[in-house]
């Protein structure tokens, strides 16, 4: 017999995409926007779905290239999901790693704290 998703799980799942996430994102030209960002999805996404083109994302968000390389704001870093042993692997072959960095890929938007202010990394 197939599983079914409880209704729970479909509210849940249905409010992950409806919320919404203010982002401060500046670009590779130094030029600061003001953006929402859909739950439900990767940061990596959102910022490739609101314009962002510095996003490469050339493996499509599976933790394989770092072309979604992004600076956090330092007072953010500790309010995000811990970097896993793949994502810091990848960092360390950027020359523009810094203590700041994470790779936009492993970020979910539902795990995001409203007004997070990011950069767009250098391309390596």
């Amino acid at each position: 017999m197939a599983s079914s998703k409880t209704d729970y799980e479909c509210r849940l799942a249905a409010e992950s995409v409806e919320r919404m996430t203010q982002l401060l994102v500046t670009n590779r030209a130094g030029e600061e926007k003001a953006v929402d960002a859909k739950g439900g999805q990767s940061l990596m996404q959102a910022l490739r779905d609101l314009g962002f083109d510095d996003i490469l994302a050339i493996c499509g968000g599976v933790c394989a290239c770092a072309t979604c390389h992004v600076y956090i704001d330092p007072s953010y870093l500790d309010r995000l999901p811990a970097m896993g042993e793949d994502e810091a692997a990848l960092l360390e072959g950027s020359e523009y790693r810094t203590p700041e960095s994470r790779l936009s890929c492993q970020i979910p938007c539902d795990d995001i704290p409203s007004g997070l202010k990011i950069r767009i990394a250098p391309e390596d």
